[in-house]
């Protein structure tokens, strides 16, 4: 008997470049926070092959960056993180996807998107610091609400028991690090 295949699909909001990584202001100019802003994401357009992604966005040049580099793009003006990612696991669904890997665009040493997961599962990927979520596999006809903020990965764990589906927590050293603060840009370094 052959195992049943899952249909997967990769999700990657995208937020505009330009207005990208602005924690970071204090030690990156506006160009080099672009340019790192769009280097993250490619990386992790680059983890997720062999699988299609969706870019939800809401900025023209994101959109033409996103198809430039193979993905499709779901247009998510004015819904805000949450809303944009759901909105975007929608549209999967209604293709048929089966599970949506949501991941974030700023993770410098993504991979092995394509095999996180399982059919009837959220499965989570916390950040270093166990208080964001920086991937998220969640059904595409679960309902699941996304909460992003500070605390995001507890209001998932939360959202995934009031949906009665079991959460599998994956703690991955690489996934787990994302740059948002002038700290973390010292692990691009070490890497380097």
């Amino acid at each position: 008997m052959t195992p049943e295949v899952t249909a997967r699909a990769v999700l990657i909001p995208v937020k505009s470049f330009h207005a990208a990584k602005l924690r970071l202001a204090t030690v990156l100019g506006a160009r080099a926070r672009e340019a790192l802003a769009r280097e993250l994401a490619s990386r992790v357009i680059s983890a997720a092959a062999p699988l299609p992604v969706l870019v939800v966005c809401d900025d023209d040049e994101v959109a033409a960056w996103a198809t430039e580099h193979g993905a499709r793009v779901a247009w998510t003006p004015g819904l805000g993180l949450s809303a944009a990612v759901m909105a975007g696991v929608d549209q999967l669904a209604t293709e048929g996807v089966e599970l949506a890997i949501v991941a974030h665009a700023d993770l410098p040493f993504a991979g092995g998107l394509a095999t996180l997961g399982e059919a009837g599962t959220v499965t989570l990927v916390p950040d270093r610091r166990r208080d964001g979520t920086n991937v998220a596999v969640v059904p595409t006809d679960a309902g699941f609400c996304f909460q992003y903020g500070a605390g995001s990965f507890e209001r998932h764990r939360t959202e995934a028991a009031r949906l009665g589906l079991p959460c599998q927590i994956v703690y991955d050293r690489r996934l787990a690090i994302d740059i948002d603060l002038p700290e973390d840009l010292a692990l691009l370094k070490v890497a380097t």
